[in-house]
């Protein structure tokens, strides 16, 4: 009994959180990017298929709605890319969280993102992924500030070795 009771909840939680990512459509439309009801279900499978595979929970369906806010400007998304870029950025997001430690809030988490993705990363996942986000975990578990950058650290010590 105690089964089919968790069954109906998580049917139900997952319905709200896709009726939220449909609501978020009259907000982004105004950059020419909405998500179909498809995409708002595929969205909610990824979000708990990443939170399963990181070993985490949530409550209330919030990062994904700030994933969008803060991203539906960039001039690096469109329709095209739109729906299968918010799986990659929600994928990142849960496995990042674990690799800071916990040490960065969601919203700073996600303006990191934003701010290299739309910079440095000129739009590139794979370069935001494989090279901004993983430089950025690893400044963290070290005690270092996120953008520290270890090559300019090592430019301004002289020729004896001394700074």
């Amino acid at each position: 009994m105690s089964f089919e009771i968790m069954n109906i909840s998580s049917e139900l939680i997952q319905e709200l959180a896709v009726a939220e990512l449909e609501k978020c459509n009259a907000f982004t439309a105004q950059f020419g990017l909405t998500l179909s009801r498809y995409d708002a279900v595929e969205l909610v499978e990824t979000r708990t298929l990443a939170l399963k595979g990181n070993g985490r929970i949530e409550f209330g369906g919030g990062v994904i709605q700030k994933i969008i806010r803060e991203f539906c400007n960039s001039p690096y998304l469109s329709m095209h890319n739109y729906a299968e870029s918010l799986h990659d950025l929600t994928d990142m997001f849960y496995f990042f969280k674990n690799e800071t430690l916990d040490l960065m809030s969601d919203d700073d988490l996600i303006k990191f993102m934003k701010d290299k993705f739309d910079s440095i990363c000129q739009g590139s996942l794979e370069l935001l992924l494989g090279r901004e986000l993983f430089n950025m975990a690893r400044n963290l578990r070290f005690g270092y500030t996120p953008d520290y950058l270890e090559d300019l650290a090592c430019d301004e010590e002289d020729e004896d070795g001394e700074y």
